[in-house]
């Protein structure tokens, strides 16, 4: 079968270059996911052996993204009738070549999904890969291990902030003209290739109101241009939730062990525990656990071994607090969730002086990126993002905790505020 795709030069590496990961990392509007879908699609239908997983962070939102972009490339060949598409498993196969869709999760807040089922797939491409934390994807590509073709990992996404665990991986940062954004260049010793580009590169596919628009950002959000419209490395996060915190090298001896605070976790979601201490008119988080697969038995050990103080943990999990304090003698209460208590929690964490220790580097790295989401157009939709929550909130639970009367279970008691400051 012969099909024609004319693909937007900039994307030529796609198919020329070897390299195991292709980070294409620009600006809005430059045609990341057509050119990812003309990619798979050519491959599929090529003679070589092609065993593709189209991934997002949820497997639904793929239907909406790259699968609606593979269905528009099949139409536009009008070739439809040569393959076997299975709509409601977002399935292609084209003799013994396939296109699967697979989401790291099934769901918002579900585990994960089996990655290791991807063992004998050749090709991956990830639509939105900023969202995707760096255990799933280790998990992803220790998966892949076929012979029968080479193995290559497609990234598609808006650059994030320079502590974001793609940048530090694959990127060194050199100084734009932009104080505060840095131009992204590809690190020599690893196996990638990076595919920037912005809309100017894709220029002749665009309405003249969405390239007005795009310019318009320059003027009305300005740091939302330099990073979502020309393509730059941001030094901190857009909507940083929480900011002032300090680093210090060890707890004091003088500092008063005051709670502990947990929030639970599995795949690909991590588990928190951390220790809050009272020092010089403000808290020290000492970080005491923080990763996947963590068991509960573990966690507890982790907390006992620092000494006694009441631990506040997450509540959506009463099942793990039942079994650390019956099985394992926590002192141990959860932390009543409301329809505003996310709000609430960060007010008042916002209002604390905080101290972070050196050694606590996960924390620190979800301090640096936990930040309010934005629809597409850099408009905040009032909630934190997911990915960078887990250490915030077991900080949030202690800290709401210690204003409130130890009777049983927490009750937060949320006066009336409005209007702090989303930054």
């Amino acid at each position: 079968m012969v099909v024609e795709q004319k693909a937007n030069k900039i994307f030529e590496p796609l198919w020329k270059n070897q390299s195991r990961y292709v980070i294409c990392m620009g600006g809005r509007g430059t045609g990341r996911s057509t050119a990812g879908s003309q990619f798979i699609l050519s491959q599929l239908l090529a003679p070589e052996f092609f065993r593709c997983a189209i991934m997002r962070a949820i497997h639904g939102d793929i239907r909406h993204s790259l699968w609606r972009e593979l269905n528009d490339r099949i139409d536009e060949q009008k070739i439809r009738e040569a393959l076997r598409i299975t709509d409601n498993d977002m399935k292609i196969e084209y003799g013994q070549n396939t296109i699967n869709a697979h989401g790291f999760k099934a769901s918002s807040g579900s585990h994960s999904a089996k990655l290791k089922s991807l063992a004998n797939y050749n090709t991956v491409v990830i639509e939105e890969a900023e969202e995707i934390g760096e255990q799933e994807f280790m998990t992803l590509d220790d998966s892949l291990r076929t012979v029968k073709g080479d193995i290559k990992i497609v990234m598609l996404l808006n650059p994030p902030a320079k502590n974001h665990w793609i940048i530090r991986r694959f990127f060194n940062l050199k100084n734009s003209e932009q104080e505060g954004f840095y131009i992204p260049e590809i690190k020599p010793d690893v196996n990638a290739i990076h595919i920037g580009g912005n809309w100017k590169n894709n220029s002749a596919n665009l309405d003249s109101n969405t390239k007005a628009r795009y310019e318009d950002y320059k003027n009305t959000k300005p740091n939302y241009y330099c990073q979502m419209i020309v393509g730059l490395v941001p030094e901190v996060v857009r909507g940083k939730i929480f900011n002032g915190w300090e680093l210090i090298d060890n707890i004091p001896q003088e500092a008063r062990l005051v709670r502990f605070g947990e929030d639970y976790g599995w795949f690909p979601d991590p588990a928190c525990a951390v220790a809050l201490y009272y020092w010089n008119g403000g808290y020290i988080v000492d970080e005491l656990a923080y990763g996947t697969h963590l068991t509960n038995e573990f966690l507890a050990g982790k907390i006992k071994e620092v000494g006694s103080a009441l631990t506040v943990a997450d509540s959506a999990e009463p099942k793990s607090i039942e079994e650390q304090k019956n099985k394992y003698g926590l002192n141990i209460v959860g932390s009543e969730k409301g329809a505003d208590s996310v709000e609430y929690g960060i007010k008042v964490v916002s209002q604390k002086r905080i101290y972070v220790t050196r050694r606590s580097k996960n924390v620190w790295d979800s301090y640096e990126n936990y930040a309010w989401k934005e629809d597409k157009d850099g408009n905040p939709l009032g909630e934190p993002c997911h990915e960078w929550k887990h250490a915030m909130d077991a900080i949030v639970y202690p800290l709401v905790s210690l204003s409130q009367p130890e009777k049983g279970k927490m009750s937060i008691h949320r006066p009336q505020w409005s209007g702090f400051n989303r930054r």
